[in-house]
């Protein structure tokens, strides 16, 4: 079949949509189940951090690299590794007897995560060059990745309550071989696979510790302090490392990531945007799970169906509505408005009281966030990519996952931190357990309702206007300042 054949596109779409999708699972499916690894393994309270440490720390670390790498080398050839290496390490996590197997496991995942999430934006680019049919295409994906993180929620508590733990990592194998053939089958080798270019060596070693180093930091700042000498020496370290990135990339001949690239308004704009809604997002995910199980004592299972509205809500929105909101209106009336909901489904949670109930107190919320992410998520993806040439494409979907993935882990171990040192307050006061519990959740709520006003102003007032963004995006211009 041609690649020129629209069933053919579309049908790759639903492949490139599901190998992402196994990655973003992977965020948040282990949660439900951290209990139970905790007591197979032997993992300590400490100790047990690492299982979602370790693939968040090489994820975040690999993504620009990874997208760099398809750029270069060929956008469908590093997905194929991408998949083969995530659903490998899938393998060993399942089948882990250790701490340590699982740990390095995990690792190992982050990396094949991280390049997987990095190319799959470029070959939709590459796949769908007609705008109206572009703009679709990345509705159906923007719903894969607002509500796969809501999904592993669900789908991680009915694997473990219903087989193991093991299952969690296992089901990724079936996906990941039916990923590999099909992509094999319905997508050609892209045209950056044939050109020659260098991969900036000192440029990706720079960067990658210096993200991973930046991550380290930051999802051990609960456990370290924040103004400990640790957290504060690895944050220098890697504000050292980012500024000599910035140095050599601006002297060597073929960089890893074009300084001009950051003179584009939309860059810069959406990864403000990502980086905001992200933290708000990981934090609707993390911290109401952790309510609906520690306060009102909801099963794995039952938090796992709580989300399910919400996973309805952004399917419709994200495939159907977002798309057709975008092209009549452009970019930022969709972005501008999706995060105003989701903000208020945020500010919902922050009056979820200690004896709340599903129908008051949680499905509003889970359905006011469903819609704001099926509008938003797709906005602000179409912003990133809409000013860089399609070879740019890699680097800028690295771009715009790094803010996610940055803004996900800064964001979420500031307000658990916030939530932590609210309940502290409160029980030192002589508040109830689960009262003391409540109002940490809460005060964390009102701060991501913050997270995500803020990034509906920046999205608002600095994103350029839908009609331009869209052209951009139709013909694959470039900004002025990078030619």
């Amino acid at each position: 079949m041609s690649i020129s054949d629209t069933r053919t596109r579309w049908l790759a779409l639903i492949v490139l949509c599901l190998g992402d999708l196994m990655i973003v699972l992977d965020t948040t499916i282990v949660n439900v189940a951290l209990p139970s690894i905790r007591d197979d393994l032997g993992f300590t309270e400490t100790s047990l951090a690492w299982v979602v440490n370790a693939y968040l720390l090489t994820f975040g670390g690999f993504l620009l690299l990874g997208g760099r790498l398809g750029d270069l080398f060929g956008q469908r050839r590093m997905f194929l590794a991408g998949i083969a290496l995530f659903t490998a390490a899938s393998v060993v996590c399942g089948l882990s007897t250790s701490q340590g197997m699982l740990v390095g496991a995990r690792a190992v995942q982050g990396v094949g995560g991280a390049v997987v999430s990095a190319v799959a934006l470029s070959l939709i680019m590459m796949l769908f060059t007609d705008a109206a049919e572009r703009t679709k295409a990345m509705g159906v994906f923007g719903f894969v990745m607002a509500g796969g993180g809501s999904i592993g929620v669900l789908l991680g508590g009915v694997l473990t309550d219903t087989l193991s733990w093991h299952w969690i990592f296992l089901v990724n194998v079936p996906i990941g071989v039916l990923v590999y053939v099909l992509t094999l089958r319905l997508l050609p080798p892209s045209q950056a696979a044939e050109q020659r270019g260098r991969l900036d060596v000192a440029g990706a070693v720079t960067v990658t510790a210096a993200l991973m180093l930046a991550v380290y930091a930051i999802v051990n700042g609960n456990k370290n302090g924040w103004l400990s000498a640790e957290t504060l020496g690895l944050l220098a370290g890697a504000v050292v490392l980012f500024a000599g990135f910035f140095v050599i990339e601006n002297r060597v001949r073929e960089p890893l990531m074009p300084l001009a690239i950051a003179k584009l308004r939309n860059i810069w704009a959406s990864n403000l945007v990502g980086i905001l809604w992200a933290a708000a997002m990981f934090a609707w995910f993390f911290l109401s799970a952790l309510y609906m199980q520690l306060v009102l004592g909801y099963s794995p299972l039952q938090v796992g169906l709580a989300f399910l509205p919400a996973n309805v809500i952004m399917g419709l929105f994200s495939v159907g509505l977002s798309a057709k909101h975008m092209m009549r209106f452009g970019i930022k009336p969709p972005l501008v408005t999706g995060l105003a909901f989701a903000a208020a489904g945020l500010l919902l949670l922050s009056f979820a009281p200690v004896d709340g109930t599903f129908a008051v107190h949680i499905l509003p919320s889970m359905l006011l966030l469903g819609i704001g992410a099926g509008m938003a998520f797709n906005p602000v993806l179409l912003a990133a990519m809409s000013d860089v040439r399609p070879e740019q494409s890699g680097l800028a979907s690295g771009i715009v996952n790094t803010a996610f993935m940055m803004g996900g882990a800064l964001g979420l171990a500031v307000l658990a931190s916030l939530a932590d040192w609210r309940t502290g307050v409160l029980r030192d006061s002589g508040s109830s357990e689960l009262s003391a519990l409540t109002g940490g959740y809460q005060l964390a709520f009102v701060v991501a309702t913050v997270f995500a006003l803020g990034a509906a102003a920046i999205g608002g007032l600095l994103i350029r206007s839908g009609a331009a963004a869209q052209q951009a995006t139709a013909h694959g211009d470039v900004a002025t300042e990078l030619e």
